[in-house]
């Protein structure tokens, strides 16, 4: 073989290669997404940092993890309705992320409101119902849970509670973290909104982050 035509057998196989991306790689090489959902109304602040946090931990676990922030304070959408909601972020935006192949776990994150999760936490939970049909598009795929209270026992936990039990129509495994994180990542806003100060509660959402991956990892390479 001539240079001239090995280099235009190499740049065509480097195409149809380019072409096939991960659909080419083994299961045990394709890239494992986890999306980070913050449904805090006010975006970038106390959620959407314990949130990064917890990314930050499940990419430390393995290079096949790829993550991805969704701040739902930076959409405009509204919860179910019957007939369906008109085209809106969620649905030209979100929607296309939560449906994506590779994403084989999720974080959600919610303030505490009352002891309760935000309006638009439940918003973002009754609009997962598109998820359900014609198949249950989430199930099999891991989910964590992390909840920030303006006290250190202001609800946290019946909060995830709540984002758990919405999980679980979805036939996902649900997860937490290892010691102090159980039931999944608890933080308190205590600093003027500087959530880096709970020292706690960012290794909640750290050690949250990381079984999150572990477990994404166990189910995507089956």
């Amino acid at each position: 073989m001539d240079r001239r035509h090995f280099l235009s057998s190499s740049l065509a196989a480097g195409v149809v290669s380019a072409a096939m991306g991960a659909e080419a790689l083994p299961e045990e090489a394709k890239p494992v997404t986890i999306l980070g959902i913050s449904c805090s109304p006010r975006p970038g602040k106390t959620t959407a940092t314990a949130i990064q946090e917890a990314l930050n931990a499940a990419k430390q676990v393995n290079p096949r993890i790829k993550t991805e922030m969704i701040d739902l304070g930076t959409f405009a959408f509204s919860g179910w309705k019957d007939p369906a909601p008109a085209e809106d972020d969620f649905n030209r935006v979100i929607l296309p992320k939560l449906k994506d192949a590779a994403v084989a776990g999720i974080i959600i994150g919610s303030p505490v409101y009352f002891r309760n999760a935000s309006s638009l936490c439940f918003a973002f939970l009754e609009r997962l119902s598109v998820l359900r049909t014609p198949t249950l598009q989430w199930a099999d795929k891991v989910a964590g849970v992390l909840t920030v209270g303006a006290y250190r026992n202001g609800g946290q936990e019946l909060v995830i509670e709540q984002i758990q039990a919405a999980m679980l129509c979805h036939e996902m495994f649900l997860v937490g973290g290892k010691p102090g994180a159980h039931q999944g990542a608890t933080l308190w806003n205590n600093a003027k909104d500087d959530i880096t100060k709970d020292e706690f509660g960012m290794e909640s959402a750290r050690k949250l982050g990381t079984r999150v991956a572990q477990a994404a990892l166990k189910i995507a390479g089956r």
